[in-house]
């Protein structure tokens, strides 16, 4: 029987898990089992349909080693509170998304408790285990993604650098996993059932877009004059982790020494190890509330969806077109992997055409952004319709696709239809009607030409996704557990096309009835493409 050579590793720290009355031999074997069983599990980053033997998390690290190399710019120059912070910002924004969508099933996990308690193991023991099974992928996760930035860094800055690096990208693990565990702890002691897996599951969804607010808010901590970047201590700077790492550098590398940089530097070292300590003490409490995850919560109300029911009068004749635009609504609706996969970047589609304006008002005052042509940032908000029709071929109940072949289907065709429909009327038109109402008060009613371009862009554009990644699967029938990794390019793709539709339109608005001529275009194009 082979073995692990992350245990290897483990067992030259046995004494230290002897110390905490902790039973090693019986935590390594648990975790043996644990890496074994990993094999099977595919990571959301990546997938390799053809060859899935072997684990394929480590398979997939070589994802987030390119990833990392976006870290290199910022390890050049030595404004290291500015360009530390802003590294930790993406540090912490991959962990903590990874963290969510990899990690969450193992620290909810349930059955441990269900088999391992039945048995003579005790408790501490399995909570160990558990958190040494996801540190080891953090570990392998973190020397992926920060490892080539790391020796750029050693070469560049020295050993003292790479040191700091080291501890600091350790504290920023700690960090992150107990943070997310304690979010956890908290709504797992005053919720149960049903309710309890739809609020972790909008935690989750709030936690990715926090990393990417938080990414603007450490940006913004920062005063740009004359090209030196200075910046000045805040009240709210206490509740930015990449900020506290990057003061750190500022004084061990640049020798600035003040009141604010030493109590924010404090606030790295000490919150990780007072969050650990938390922790530990809430494991018990955590481990009894985790069996609240197998209850139902009571009974499912039917909820009326009038929005739906509005738009299938509108946009929908046929009868079985209609069932299959019910269906798609209800399952966009219910279920948690597609809500976890696709609403963080519906609320990026909601924030980013705001933040680029914000950004825009540095060089410019608002009335001459009221007067430009800043409401193109609109076109951001296609972002979210790769994202969201992509994930419209998977489920996690997706056995039950085999009614598409025992049901008395007259046209396959509508349900591929009928499914488009429901993604566009359940989460682009909201988004679509949030982002016209705020830009028309903006930019006034000069722009609702445009507006309704990008309607019809959008309906293209969503036409176009939807032909590129549903090939040979049907709506819903796909498990999400082999998230697409060849699909990954054309994803890129898409994205790429978001701009090129914008450039069209953009250079549609420069000549006289170029909207009008650009609108025409694409309602004919809608019109055949949406009958086929």
């Amino acid at each position: 029987m082979s073995d692990f050579k992350s245990l290897k590793v483990l067992d030259k720290f046995e004494f230290i898990f002897q110390k905490a009355n902790i039973d090693y031999k019986m935590m390594r074997h648990i975790l043996y089992i644990k890496l074994l069983m990993d094999a099977r599990r595919v990571p959301t980053i990546f997938n390799e349909a053809k060859d899935q033997s072997g684990n394929q998390f480590l398979k997939s690290l070589w994802i987030y080693a390119l990833m990392g190399l976006i870290l290199i710019p910022f390890l050049f120059g030595d404004e290291f509170i500015f360009q530390m912070s802003i590294l930790f910002s993406i540090v912490m924004f991959i962990v903590m998304t990874s963290m969510i969508s990899d990690f969450s099933s193992v620290l909810l996990d349930v059955r441990d408790k269900m088999v391992l308690s039945t048995k003579p193991v005790d408790s501490k023991t399995i909570n160990a285990a558990k958190v040494i099974h996801i540190t080891i992928y953090l570990v392998f996760l973190s020397a992926a993604f920060v490892g080539i930035p790391l020796i750029v860094g050693l070469f560049k800055h020295g050993i003292i650098f790479f040191l700091i690096s080291l501890i600091s990208f350790t504290f920023i693990n700690i960090l992150v996993l107990i943070l997310t565990a304690i979010v956890y702890i908290t709504i797992l002691r005053f919720f149960d059932g049903e309710k309890l897996k739809d609020i972790i599951n909008y935690i989750q969804i709030l936690l990715s877009i926090s990393m990417v607010v938080g990414y603007q808010l450490v940006a913004r901590s920062f005063n740009f004059v004359n090209l030196d970047i200075s910046f000045t201590f805040e009240w709210w700077h206490i509740f930015m982790p990449p900020i506290w790492y990057g003061t750190i550098y500022e004084m061990a590398m640049n020798g600035v020494v003040n009141q604010s940089y030493i109590i924010l530097a404090t606030l790295g070292i000490v919150v990780p190890f007072l969050a650990l300590a938390l922790y530990v003490k809430l494991i018990p409490s955590f481990e009894r509330n985790l069996e609240k995850l197998l209850s139902n919560g009571g009974k499912h109300k039917e909820v009326k969806d009038w929005w739906m029911k509005l738009w299938s009068r509108l946009l929908v004749r046929k009868k079985q077109e209609k069932i299959f635009f019910d269906f798609a609504g209800r399952m966009i609706r219910n279920e948690r992997d597609y809500k976890l996969k696709v609403y963080p970047s519906i609320a990026m589609a909601l924030a980013f055409p705001f933040i680029f304006i914000i950004n825009d008002l540095i060089l410019h005052n608002m009335e001459e952004i009221q007067e430009g042509n800043m409401y193109f940032a609109m076109y951001v908000c296609f972002i979210m319709i790769p994202a969201g029709v992509q994930m419209l071929q998977y489920s996690s109940t997706e056995k039950g696709a085999w009614i598409y072949r025992t049901a008395p289907i007259e046209d396959i065709r509508l349900s591929h239809r009928a499914t488009l429909k429901a993604f566009f009327v359940k989460l682009f038109i909201p988004v679509y009607f949030i982002l016209t109402l705020i830009f028309l008060v903006m930019f006034s009613e000069r722009i609702i030409p445009f507006l309704i371009g990008l309607l019809l862009s959008a309906s293209v554009f969503g036409r176009i996704c939807y032909k590129t990644f549903f090939k040979n699967s049907l709506p819903f029938s796909v498990s999400f557990k082999i998230a697409q990794n060849k699909q990954a390019g054309e994803a890129l793709g898409m994205l790429a096309l978001i701009v090129l539709f914008g450039v069209i339109h953009y250079v549609a608005n420069i000549f006289p009835y170029g909207l009008i001529i650009h609108g025409l275009v694409l309602l004919v194009i809608n019109l055949l493409i949406w009958r086929k």
